[in-house]
């Protein structure tokens, strides 16, 4: 019987592997990020024009390849747009590090990649201070989820914490009103009126929040939809949460 001596190559996981960010806007906020550790810049000469014409590349190994390769690289699906950088996982904040917190996202225990980086670029555009997640039960940083994030993974302050409940409390002790959403919650979303200070509390889909983090809010509301279909994916709803927390905001 015989053997094949050059098995298959195996196809890159994302979970295990080199960490890749990838499709232009993606890179050039990483790049831009002095915080990155930056490794090799995998690039078609298109992109790289692409990537020069809104900054510097800086001192990261630049090697030139072709669509197909990163495709093989990356997968079929990864809309990489000819750029693909290989980096260490971003630096990851303590409560302590972030002086100003006027406006926090808090995700108990999301574990979905595409949802936590569509919810950080969404935090990125209402101006959040941070986004905050779990140790145990959160997507690690791949390139699916700073796709998702449009390069908000190099602009938002990521603070990862073992213990939610205590994370929770030091917010309010900093003098954050934290507000928790949940579809069942007997008060409706009102736009915020004033400045205060808030942390917005979102869990994962289908659990909802637990019930420790429930009780440390304080208050729970819920999205009045008039609609038939009464809830929404995680990140468009943290999207009118934002929208809401902020009008009130001056400046």
């Amino acid at each position: 019987m015989s053997r094949n001596k050059f098995p298959p190559k195996p196809k890159y996981d994302p979970d295990t592997g080199p960490v890749y960010l990838y499709g232009i806007h993606t890179v050039r906020a990483a790049l831009d990020n002095p915080l990155r550790l930056k490794k090799e810049l995998l690039v078609t000469p298109n992109a790289l024009n692409r990537l020069k014409e809104i900054g510097q590349i800086g001192k990261v190994p630049v090697k030139e390849t072709t669509p197909k390769e990163l495709d093989r690289l990356l997968g079929g699906d990864a809309v990489h747009q000819g750029a693909a950088l290989e980096v260490d996982p971003v630096s990851r904040f303590g409560l302590n590090d972030i002086q100003q917190l006027k406006l926090v996202v808090v995700l108990d225990q999301l574990t979905d990649p595409h949802n936590v980086g569509a919810i950080l670029r969404t935090a990125c555009a209402f101006g959040a201070d941070a986004v905050i997640t779990t140790s145990r039960h959160s997507p690690q940083e791949t390139g699916v989820m700073a796709k998702a994030a449009s390069g908000a993974l190099d602009l938002v302050p990521m603070i990862e914490v073992t213990n939610l409940a205590s994370a929770l409390e030091t917010l309010k002790e900093r003098g954050l009103i934290v507000l928790g959403f949940d579809s069942d919650a007997p008060a409706p979303l009102r736009p915020g009126t004033d400045d205060r200070p808030m942390a917005v509390v979102l869990g994962a889909e289908g659990k909802g929040l637990r019930q420790r983090t429930r009780e440390l809010c304080d208050e729970m509301v819920r999205l009045d939809m008039p609609g038939p279909i009464k809830s929404l994916n995680v990140s468009n709803a943290a999207a009118i949460a934002l929208f809401a927390a902020t009008a009130g905001r001056q400046g």
